[in-house]
């Protein structure tokens, strides 16, 4: 029996900027009322969306660790799709078994995975939904809340919690991997985005500014990383960015920092968003909107320049050399 997965990512983008530079200044092509709404929130820097997900459970154990991870070990409160609010040292527990995630069931799953050398399946995704400090924490929930019911309601089963220890506010949610009907859910770049823009949407219904707009139309080039990578770089122990470091630094000493080859990808991509920017502008103005058209022209004039790790990497060697010669010369005085 072939194995049913779901993948969410199914509508279009609304703010489809590349697209609009294609279709060039031609007639007939106009700005719909929700468009022109997102390019302002674009163009003004609403608050950006963050949706991302990180870790979850391959394993029963993995599953109770991770539930009482983001329960603080039965200090929050957890809500569950059926409404029901748990909160202690046994809500791990009761969710695996109320979720039905059999270990006998998932140890075969398990070694069929190790046998064709993949990692066993998730048994949940834990998807962090998250907004900017100063956000009201119980419209965040609830904007999470109505987002998971539109989205899992009656597939998957789920729970979620707010966390407000940190700069952030930010809720998880828990979501059981295999539907009701057997249907794995599988998580792809399209699901994100479309996921960021409903979750925009619910925070919109709940009073929050918030927008969801792909990083290169926002002109923004900073290399992702994954999880993993990011926690340790905050915590200074990340030995990918350590390595990267150090051969920046040592092509720079040899004088032989050369263009990588991203770079040609990235300014190309670069140059049919400013296209997709002006053609936008052009038509604002077509259509009357002469103070948005000139926002729009003056936010594509304003991008930064697109950068590579490496050059952002090398920039930073640089300005702390120049640092650190200021500072000689001080000493010397």
């Amino acid at each position: 029996m072939p194995k049913r997965t779901v993948d969410l990512g199914a509508r279009d983008a609304l703010l489809d900027i590349v697209s609009f530079g294609r279709r060039g200044p031609g007639r007939g092509v106009s700005i719909t009322p929700a468009q022109r709404g997102h390019i302002a929130r674009t163009v003004r820097r609403i608050p950006e969306v963050m949706i991302k997900v990180s870790g979850g459970g391959r394993s029963l154990k993995g599953v109770k660790d991770h539930v009482e991870y983001i329960g603080r070990e039965g200090e929050l409160e957890l809500e569950t799709d059926e409404g029901e609010r748990l909160k202690g040292d046994e809500v791990a527990e009761q969710l695996i078994a109320d979720w039905d995630l059999d270990l006998v069931a998932h140890r075969r799953q398990a070694a069929v995975a190790v046998t064709n050398g993949r990692k066993p399946p998730r048994l949940v995704h834990n998807i962090i939904f998250s907004m900017p400090a100063g956000t009201p924490p119980d419209k965040l929930f609830a904007a999470v809340r109505k987002f998971a019911q539109e989205e899992f309601a009656l597939q998957h089963r789920y729970a979620m919690t707010l966390h407000t220890d940190q700069k952030h506010p930010h809720v998880h949610v828990v979501v059981k991997a295999m539907s009701e009907e057997g249907v794995r859910l599988n998580i792809h770049k399209a699901t994100l985005r479309d996921w960021r823009q409903e979750f925009a949407r619910h925070l919109c219904e709940h009073g929050i500014e918030a927008n969801a707009t792909d990083r290169a139309v926002r002109g923004a080039t900073t290399n992702r990383k994954s999880d993993g990578i990011y926690r340790a770089i905050r915590r200074g122990e990340s030995t990918h960015m350590q390595q990267r470091i150090q051969s920046v630094h040592s092509d720079l000493l040899k004088g032989d920092i050369r263009v990588e080859p991203g770079k040609t990808k990235l300014l190309e991509t670069r140059a049919q968003v400013e296209r997709g920017w002006r053609a936008v502008s052009d038509l604002l103005e077509h259509q009357g909107e002469h103070e948005l058209a000139r926002e729009v022209k003056r936010f594509g004039d304003r991008m930064p320049p697109p950068h590579t790790e490496q050059e952002w990497i090398l920039q930073q060697l640089q300005k702390q050399q120049r640092s650190e010669c200021v500072y000689e010369k001080v000493r010397v005085r």
